[in-house]
């Protein structure tokens, strides 16, 4: 593929995978989640995450930050949360980056436990920050998002434990994708 000139890295291929791994997020986003209703928000605990997680472990920064950020605000968008949608974009995006970032750093390629252990959980300091930022902003106040910490907490002790093992056991076939 050439873009102006010079060949582009990203190909065809990469496109289609990201598309898919997009799609994965939104699924387990909008369809394998349970509301929690004892929050003064209505949070949502869903396995987009544990999708999130996956795709940035096995498939690297770019697509982790790509699909996060844009299946998750398709979720935002498409369920009647249309304001959160472009919080939801930056926090997610940034979460998947991150992720990708840290567990292929030092030439491991998302194959260390514990740099992806500390990714996850790093990314999921992030989460919280960012949903408690954006809560603040959109409710006028700072009293109310400390009510979503509890489920964003859940969100990501579940996301690091059905995603490092998922994420191990898948990254053993990237490789004949």
């Amino acid at each position: 593929m050439e873009v102006n000139g010079s060949k582009s890295k990203f190909k065809t291929k990469d496109l289609v995978i990201t598309a898919l791994l997009t799609a994965l997020v939104f699924v387990a986003t909008a369809f394998i989640n349970v509301r929690l209703p004892f929050l003064s928000n209505g949070g949502l605990v869903h396995l987009g995450t544990v999708m999130l997680f996956i795709t940035a472990t096995v498939f690297g920064k770019e697509k982790g930050a790509i699909a996060g950020a844009v299946g998750m605000a398709i979720f935002d968008l498409s369920s009647g949360w249309a304001l959160w949608a472009p919080f939801t974009f930056v926090v997610r995006g940034v979460m998947g980056y991150m992720v990708g970032s840290i567990a292929w750093s030092k030439n491991k390629s998302g194959d260390s436990f514990m740099l992806n252990s500390v990714a996850m959980i790093l990314s999921g300091i992030w989460m919280i920050f960012g949903y408690y930022v954006t809560e603040g902003i959109l409710y006028g106040n700072w009293i109310t998002p400390v009510g979503s910490i509890p489920g964003n907490v859940a969100q990501i002790v579940l996301g690091l434990a059905l995603g490092l093992p998922m994420a191990k056991v898948l990254k053993r076939y990237v490789k004949y994708i």
